[in-house]
């Protein structure tokens, strides 16, 4: 290509966009002439409008209230950015937001917004039935003669001049048969006055046009952007409408959505998350536990939400309480590496030789079981870890047992405070008392909770604190199946109860084909599991699929070299945009640390789910099993996938009271990385 040549194509483009925009706006002014009821202001709004219909957009106008004699809606539109419920006003005076009122000439102006949001749930409802998630219902208030583009909490305030271009430049949300189904649906919900309805293509005439309120320039730059912009994802706008309802509904106290992998229960969270942005005063926190999860989720509603997403806070639970704490001036002395070196030295000194070692001799175990049981539930005294019931830790604890435990607990805690260093479960207990010590005005307005089974019960403690039984407040949102973490808790210990139908279950599976499901159900299918709930849930679940056209690759290969060569064989086959939809999982950091350098050695492009940020990037994503939790992928390797299961060459055997909560934990891994997979699911093994 020739230099500049680029940018000659653009300048032909822009000079055909003002061609088109001139013609289009000529015929729009002369059809919205015709509307005698209408104020001039309403027409030269509607004139602004009806260019876009010429764009795929439908423009209903003037349509009446359902469930109202007389009141009515002034324009309804439905384009490929989604609905917009548009209230046009012709004051005299300039409109003005100030501490979150509205007001003109002096006067208070609040009734009109009211009224606009009050309709504006009237479309979210009538549209909910098609799985239009509300994230794609905006309310509009758009003022003739006036320049103007801010906002009044969920309302955007645009001028005549700014509502096209504004429009224009909204991601691209619905496809063109879904903004013809909507709005044909809306025409008969919303009804007609005569002649209020715009949706056929405007007629080309050809005189010149000259109005001064029509900004082509805005117009033009707009619709050439949008010529350029490449369509989002359509799941950040569809959900079934099961979904929509519970990302709509107004829930008495905490609530919680479980159900099995791949049933969207992420994706409900999100939208939840903006529904609430956009209907309340505060701030919206999103956390889970992972420290990855966060900066994926955010650029998800960024994309789908962008005009709430600075009100959510997506975190990491410890980062989150770590920031809590030093904005209320409690020191913090994190070092997870001194407090690792604590423990080993405790354990050399009081649990190697004492009856912990009968029945596991290697110090994780009971590293975790402090850290799981004793301090990630709040105990604090002996007598009340001797009572404890110790939820997903198979293994039998006499009291001798938890008499060395405690000595074990005891000798950390004397060498951690001695070397001025906390643990993560000691940020979470300090943060909990905070919370619960100034309780008068809540930080946030309300809490979502993804992948709550891998949270201890003393985190779980904390953000129900921050917001309490508040309506609305605190969702929750996981499987207990695909907890990856040991130990556990029931909401009652957390005293936390969701009554009637505050508790929802997903069982439609949008991700995973029916190939991919089976071959992941068959890892678990064995391991019943006590959810947070209480329920004991056996490992085959039923799930409805919508899915079936996948793929489950099965690969074996006499030598880990060959293996491999296997691995990179199958990822040169994918086309090099298909890299950003691939994931290579691994079950441990060694091994991580193995396949980078296979990969970059092979020249293929790797982005570690660490630094993954869910922006497209043409890189194979690798990362842990872990770490895919709440992420999926269209192709999911996984290498050497039977080298942590149970009798595996990376596994070592541990005694027969340990090995049976050892093998339930690593096939609930696994089970969690076979389930990202949404076309096809490679699984290599190295025969033995």
């Amino acid at each position: 290509m020739a230099a500049g040549g680029s940018a000659s194509r653009r300048a032909q483009e822009a000079r055909r966009q003002e061609r088109l925009l001139r013609e289009q706006w000529q015929a729009a002014r002369r059809q919205a002439r015709r509307w005698e009821a209408a104020s001039e202001g309403e027409r030269r709004v509607a004139a602004q409008l009806l260019v876009l219909t010429e764009r795929g957009w439908r423009l209903l106008v003037d349509r009446r209230w359902p469930g109202t004699r007389t009141a009515n809606v002034d324009m309804l539109l439905v384009g490929p950015g989604g609905v917009f419920v548009i209230d046009v006003k012709n004051w005299r005076s300039a409109p003005e937001v100030s501490e979150g009122k509205l007001r003109a000439g002096g006067e208070a102006r609040d009734e009109h917004a009211t009224k606009l949001l009050a309709v504006t749930k009237a479309a979210e409802g009538a549209v909910a039935s098609l799985g239009l998630s509300p994230v794609a219902v905006q309310p509009l208030m758009v003022f003739a003669g006036q320049r103007i583009d801010t906002g009044l909490g969920r309302i955007r305030l645009l001028g005549e001049r700014e509502v096209g271009p504004a429009l224009l430049s909204e991601c691209r949300r619905l496809r063109t048969e879904s903004v013809r189904a909507i709005a044909d649906h809306l025409e008969r919900v919303f009804p007609e006055y005569e002649g209020s309805a715009v949706a056929v293509p405007l007629e080309q005439p050809q005189e010149a046009v000259s109005d001064g309120l029509f900004d082509l320039e805005g117009l033009r730059d707009a619709a050439l952007e949008e010529a350029l912009r490449a369509p989002i994802e359509q799941w950040m706008t569809f959900l079934h409408p099961d979904q929509v309802a519970l990302v709509r509904r107004n829930w008495s106290g905490p609530a919680r959505i479980s159900g099995p992998a791949g049933t969207g229960k992420t994706v409900v969270g999100l939208h939840r998350a903006a529904h609430l942005a956009r209907r309340t005063g505060g701030r919206i926190l999103y956390v889970t536990f992972a420290n990855n999860l966060p900066r994926v989720q955010a650029t998800f509603l960024k994309t789908m939400s962008p005009a709430v997403a600075d009100r959510v806070d997506f975190r990491s639970l410890h980062s989150w309480a770590q920031e809590f704490l030093q904005g209320r001036g409690v020191p913090v002395r994190l070092h997870g590496d001194k407090a690792r070196t604590a423990f080993s030295l405790a354990w050399t000194h009081v649990g190697r030789d004492s009856c912990l070692a009968e029945i596991d001799p290697t110090p994780g175990y009971w590293q975790d079981e402090i850290a799981y049981v004793i301090k990630g539930r709040g105990i604090t005294t002996f007598e009340e870890y001797a009572a404890v019931y110790r939820r997903r830790r198979r293994t039998m604890l006499r009291r001798p047992h938890r008499q060395a435990v405690w000595a074990l607990y005891e000798a950390y805690e004397s060498l951690r405070v001695e070397r001025g260093v906390q643990d993560f479960d000691d940020v979470l207990s300090l943060a909990l008392a905070e919370a619960t010590r100034h309780t008068d005005r809540p930080p946030y307005a309300a809490v979502i909770v993804d992948e709550v089974q891998d949270l201890t019960l003393v985190g779980v403690r904390l953000l129900h604190a921050l917001v309490g039984d508040a309506p609305n407040g605190l969702l929750l949102v996981g499987d207990g199946q695909q907890a990856v973490y040991p130990g556990g808790f029931r909401l009652s210990d957390a005293g936390i109860d969701i009554r009637g139908d505050r508790g929802q279950v997903l069982r439609t599976n949008y991700r995973n084909s029916k190939q991919i499901l089976d071959a992941a159900l068959a890892v678990v299918a064995d391991d019943s599991f006590e959810d947070i709930d209480g329920i004991r849930t056996p490992g085959r679940r039923d799930v409805d699929l919508t899915y079936y056209e996948g793929e489950v690759v099965r690969v074996t290969r006499p030598t880990v070299d060959a293996h491999d060569q296997a691995l990179l064989d199958a990822l040169r086959a994918l086309p090099a945009a298909a890299r950003a939809d691939a994931a290579v999982l691994c079950p441990s950091r060694r091994s991580i640390g193995h396949y980078q350098r296979v990969l970059t050695q092979a020249e293929i492009p790797v982005c570690l789910l660490e630094q993954y940020d869910g922006r497209p990037i043409e890189a194979v994503k690798l990362g842990t099993y872990r770490r895919a939790k709440g992420l999926e992928f269209k192709q999911v390797y996984l290498p050497q996938h039977d080298a942590a299961l149970p009798g595996g060459p990376g596994v070592a055997q541990a005694p027969p009271e340990a090995a049976r909560e050892r093998e339930e934990l690593l096939r609930s891994q696994l089970f969690v990385a076979m389930t990202r997979a949404r076309d096809v699911l490679w699984l290599g093994r190295v025969a033995r």
